[in-house]
């Protein structure tokens, strides 16, 4: 509460430090930034709303209506789990697949498990872990399949070949586990029920995340979260949502097994003009998503039904850590971006097509801001400064409340400057990925081979990337330059 107390008194005080007589120089200024934070505004709270409205009144109904339909089903689902596991600490290993275990064993219809694993350690500690549950577990089989360390997509499309042999029936579902996630006891019996829709091709739910040392990275990847509850929600709302969470996800088992499915989650990629064909190595959540999308499929969520991720932070500081891993996020996020729009509107739904479009339109939107303010408190007047933090102070903490509804109320003041800094410098690193679509790097192993010294195709492809980047960052400033106008 103090900390509350001293940051709404922070806000207060500089928004009144600042005459209304220092904004002469810069009315035009303040009004263009006005109109586009009005439109970023009514944005976040049309998202807001659908939000609300799909959790409290939609979802109840389709779960209902989906229990009473699968009840009617004379054999319960069969759940097929395809976990992979790469240098993951084995108390965490412990809790991923004690979890997986348990909600194996209350399948109604039974449970098979493919673990994929590369090192000899994680095979005899699965192994040990499943022998000292097996006889609780007479419905279950358990698969270990030891792989080479070419890749997680491989480790996939493998897992998957398995499971295909099973030949799984429409009614069964497959979840995607990675092996840092711990599942929901109940995830089959609260997850199958929504398959019995025959448009529902996948579905994920909500999670949160376990961060045993850093306050500040562990607080905002809470407020990701909270983020991503609304957002799913809203998506939800229409039918469709903006990413399949590799983390944990649930597909119908006969389109996971589907060879075409395969084969886009171990090989896809797309052709980039510039940069050429660009082979995904990251980001199968947004393989299998497109997948579905393109097929017509919906994919819904669950807000009521949660998973747990066991999280460190990749490098020694906080903003090093929070780049890492946004770079590798929005990188996946872009790459898959173009070729969703193309589906167009009438093919996805013009909501989600028009989010999709906003995933690009934000990045600029977002930087168009401090930009302007930095040019008008050059060119015009240097009151703008105060006024804008101010500004900025007071809608992040607006907004940081609608998000905490979410979550039953109430929030860490921290989340204010946290939202922000997600939303500048997730811009940023944005902006940099649109234009470098071709680099890609897991934050636990390395993606690529380090090379001595780049081959000159690859240099020249980097250079002409921070040329397109810095041009595009050249024309938003001119761009604000004269929206404002200052020049």
């Amino acid at each position: 509460m103090l900390g509350h107390l001293i940051y709404i008194a922070a806000f207060l005080a500089l928004a009144l430090a600042v005459r209304d007589t220092s904004f002469a120089a810069a009315e035009e200024a303040i009004v263009v930034l006005g109109a586009i934070g009005l439109w970023r505004y009514g944005w976040a709270t049309l998202n807001f709303l659908r939000a609300t409205a799909y959790i409290r009144w939609i979802y109840p109904r389709r779960r209902a209506r989906a229990e009473a339909a699968y009840a009617e089903r004379a054999v319960p689902a069969h759940a097929y789990f395809m976990v992979t596991t790469f240098k993951i600490e084995p108390g965490v290993t412990t809790a991923v697949y004690g979890s997986i275990f348990e909600a194996a064993r209350r399948s109604p219809g039974g449970a098979t498990i493919v673990a994929s694993v590369v090192d000899g350690a994680d095979l005899r500690v699965l192994r040990d872990l499943f022998e000292a549950r097996r006889a609780d577990m007479p419905d279950v089989r358990f698969i270990i399949d030891q792989i080479p360390g070419s890749g997680k997509r491989d480790a996939i499309a493998r897992s998957l070949r398995l499971l295909q042999r099973e030949a799984p029936r429409r009614d069964d579902i497959m979840l995607f586990v990675d092996g840092d996630s711990a599942v929901p006891a109940d995830i089959v019996e609260r997850a199958a029920p929504f398959f019995t829709d025959d448009r529902v091709g996948a579905l994920t739910t909500d999670e949160s995340v376990e961060i045993p040392n850093d306050w500040l990275f562990r607080n905002w990847f809470d407020l990701r979260f909270m983020q991503r509850q609304m957002m799913m929600s809203s998506m939800a709302f229409g039918g469709r949502v903006l990413t399949l969470t590799g983390r944990m996800s649930v597909f119908r088992a006969d389109l996971a097994t589907d060879p075409t499915f395969i084969r886009q989650v171990q090989s896809d990629h797309i052709d980039h003009w510039r940069l050429g064909r660009i082979n995904f190595l990251t980001g199968d959540d947004k393989s299998t998503w497109f997948w579905l999308l393109s097929r017509g499929f919906h994919m819904t969520y669950l807000p009521d039904v949660r998973c747990v991720s066991y999280e460190d932070q990749p490098m020694p500081g906080f903003f090093e850590s929070a780049v890492a891993l946004m770079k590798r996020w929005f990188g996946n996020m872009l790459r898959t971006n173009g070729r969703a729009l193309g589906l167009g509107p009438a093919r996805i739904g013009f909501f989600t097509w028009w989010s999709i479009l906003d995933q690009r339109v934000s990045i600029w939107t977002t930087l168009f801001g401090p930009i302007s303010i930095a040019l008008t408190a050059l060119f015009a007047t240097p009151a703008v400064i105060p006024a804008y933090i101010a500004w900025v102070m007071f809608t992040r903490y607006v907004f940081c409340w609608m998000l905490s509804t979410f979550r039953g109320g109430g929030f860490p003041i921290v989340y204010a400057p946290l939202l922000y800094f997600g939303q500048i410098v997730g811009a940023s690193v944005k902006s940099s990925a649109l234009f470098r679509l071709d680099r890609q790097k897991w934050t636990r192993q390395a993606s690529k081979k380090a090379a001595a010294r780049m081959p000159l195709g690859a240099r020249l492809r980097s250079a002409s990337s921070t040329y397109m980047h810095g041009l595009a960052l050249g024309w938003l400033t001119l761009g604000a330059a004269l929206a404002t106008g200052l020049l």
